[in-house]
């Protein structure tokens, strides 16, 4: 007897052939099954695959004239940029001239606005020291004596007399008369500055043009009248003799003196020429020529 007699088989029992048989079976079919399904994958489809081609599109373009196009395009804003540019430029110079233009105008015509006030306010000040200076010689000088006697319309008086330096020899008869008649026959013209006649007259015009009747050319001018002829007192005055305003050879003013306290004159352009009496408007002195 053996010594593993009664020792049990570890080994699997034996499967019975039926049961082989249908496990094979089984195994056969699914693998039947497997390689029908992957020969029906491998078979093309009845219906090929169709390619896709992407056609791409042709270019048919003039690129240099494109170019050309661009950069003459390009080259024609710029000298419009700089036309404009330009323009500008000249505009803004216009502009800055016609300021210093206007400032300039503005300037002068405040320069004259100035001169004239200035001028206006000399004269004024001048007027008023005149008016100052008559006012004072009225109340200093003591009331001048008519000498209506001392000439007549025949010339009494009148007749060569000594001048000093610059001698005058008057006509004998009737000078006197004629520079009085001719002074008195212009009263109610009117004065006009530089005036000298026959229309109207300023103060030396009127004096001159009197004097020319009697023959005696007189300087134009008040302040050479003035001192043309010989000093004489205001209290000794003869009919014909130049009244004078101011410092003698500066004489503002002229007038001629006609007998009986008074004297004509052309006195301003409110007055024009007029017939005073010494009162009205003291002189400063008087001068004799005939």
């Amino acid at each position: 007897m053996s010594l593993t007699a009664h020792i049990p088989s570890h080994r699997k029992p034996r499967r019975s052939a039926s049961k082989l048989a249908v496990r094979a079976g089984v195994a056969g079919g699914v693998l039947s099954t497997l390689a029908m399904a992957g020969t029906a994958s491998a078979t093309p489809s009845a219906e090929p695959a169709h390619e896709t081609t992407l056609e791409m599109p042709v270019l048919d373009l003039d690129l240099s004239a494109e170019v050309s196009s661009h950069v003459a395009k390009a080259a024609e804003n710029t000298r419009a940029a700089a036309v404009d540019g330009e323009l500008n430029a000249l505009e803004a110079t216009a502009r800055t001239g016609a300021a210093a233009e206007a400032k300039k105008l503005k300037a002068d015509a405040q320069q004259k606005a100035d001169a004239e006030a200035k001028a206006k306010a000399e004269k004024a000040e001048a007027d008023r020291k005149a008016e100052a200076e008559r006012a004072n010689r009225s109340t200093a000088r003591t009331p001048i004596q008519s000498n209506s006697g001392s000439s007549s319309s025949n010339g009494s008086s009148a007749g060569s007399s000594s001048q000093g330096k610059g001698t005058v020899t008057a006509p004998a008869t009737g000078s006197a008369a004629a520079i009085v008649n001719f002074a008195r026959a212009q009263v109610g013209k009117a004065y006009v500055m530089g005036g000298t006649g026959p229309s109207s007259f300023d103060c030396s015009g009127l004096v001159q043009a009197a004097y020319r009747q009697a023959g005696i050319t007189l300087p134009r001018m008040s302040q050479a009248q003035s001192s043309f002829g010989k000093s004489v007192s205001l209290s000794a005055l003869q009919a014909g003799d130049i009244l004078y305003w101011g410092s003698k050879g500066s004489a503002y003013h002229v007038a001629v003196y006609v007998g009986g306290g008074k004297f004509v004159g052309a006195q301003n352009s409110s007055t024009g020429i007029v017939e005073r009496s010494l009162s009205y408007d003291r002189p400063t002195g008087a001068v004799r020529v005939l």
